[in-house]
Order: structure tokens, then sequence, then C-alpha cells
């Protein structure tokens, strides 16, 4: 297996990202979808949006919404979706060409670990939103020695990434100002026992289960 940058990684893995069967999205779709808590006419930001998942969710329950990636070939292929084109920029997280208090809601899905300057990134969600919701790999599965990994026809490949534990991430977002609302450490379920099946992975879906797959916390301004 070939490890590369997330820079690298995921200019190769656009084009095959929303097709590749992936326990750990399905599992933190299911579980965050229900504790966003929109109101319709709200405005989200989907930070870290890749092909525009969270931006079509938001669209779908009449929020506005704008999804901000680094990595333009992710974000040629959100383009491609039924509204989403137009509604999309290519910024970093740590400085977001935003003005305060932008958007309602900001969402960074699974992309916490990419990001080395988390008190920046805090800094700047806790500046353009109220609302604040993050998901990423538990760190008891990454010392479990999971790894954010992917296949092409050209082979396999583990993307690098940071190792930020609870108390990082929770000390960088009380210094931002934020107070924590939620916490949820998610397993996985009989919901994603197709998944590891379609992926070829059945026989390691009862290991799985025993470790939290992910964490998602939310969060308030003030």
């Amino acid at each position: 297996m070939t490890t590369m940058s997330a820079g690298a990684a995921y200019p190769l893995w656009a084009k095959t990202y929303d097709l590749d069967p992936n326990p750990l999205v399905a599992l933190e779709h299911r579980i965050l979808s229900e504790h966003l808590n929109l109101i319709p006419g709200e405005r989200l930001m989907d930070l870290g949006t890749g092909t525009g998942r969270w931006v079509e969710h938001a669209l779908s329950h009449d929020i506005r919404a704008i999804g901000v990636d680094l990595c333009p070939e992710m974000l040629a292929v959100a383009a491609t979706k039924c509204g989403v084109r137009g509604r999309l920029a290519c910024a970093d997280v740590c400085s977001l060409p935003f003005p305060s208090q932008s958007v309602d809601v900001a969402v960074c899905s699974l992309a916490l670990g990419y990001i080395d300057r988390l008190d920046l990134a805090f800094l700047e969600m806790a500046r353009i939103a109220r609302r604040i919701y993050i998901s990423d790999l538990h760190p008891d599965a990454v010392r479990s020695g999971w790894v954010r990994s992917f296949r092409t026809g050209s082979g396999s490949y583990q993307i690098e990434h940071y190792d930020h534990l609870w108390p990082r991430v929770e000390a960088c977002a009380l210094a931002a100002g934020l107070r924590l609302v939620s916490r949820i450490d998610a397993s996985f379920d009989e919901y994603e026992r197709a998944i590891f099946e379609r992926a070829g992975k059945a026989n390691a879906f009862l290991a799985a289960q025993r470790v939290p797959a992910i964490l998602i916390s939310a969060w308030v301004g003030g």
C-alpha cells in the first residue's frame, strides 16, 4: 500500500469517491443527519465538502448551503450534482474568505484529521458560524490501527493524517470560545453490515463493530 499526503490522495480518489462502498461515510451520515437539527431557511457551510455530500443534504432540507474544499478535483465532482454547482469555493478552513457570522451552521465532516493547525481551524469555524458540527475517525479507531485508505485501478493508497486526541480538540474549541453541546462515539451497526459485504470485507465487520468508529461533536459559540 502506497502512503500519500491528503493533497496528493484526494485528486486521485475524486472520480471514484462516491462509487466506493464506504461504511465510515455511511455511519457518519446516518448519525450526524439525525442530530443536525436544521431549520428551513438557515445557512450552512460544509467545510471539507469533498464531493458535496452535506451541501446536497442541506439543499434537500431547504437550507441555503455552500461547500468549501482545498481539492479542485473533488469540487469538480461536486459541481456535477444538481443544485450544487455555483455553491462551491476552493479555500482553506484555516483561512476562510467569508465574513464573520456568514452562516448559521458549519459542518466539518471527516476532515479534521487532515488539519495541522486545529487552533486556527476552530477560530475560523467559530468566527463564521453560530453552531458547529464536527465528525472524524475516532481516536480509539486510530489507536486500534485503522487507517484512511482507498483503492483505484492503479493500486491501494493510505492517506497521511494527524492523530488529534480529544483533549487537543476540546482545548482548541474552548480557546476559540466554543461550548460543547454533545459528543457521540458512534460504532457500526447492522445498517453498515451490507456495506462491508459490498466492499469485500464481511469478515471484518464484527471486529470493527467493537471499536468506536466515528467521533461526532456539536459546539455553539458563547
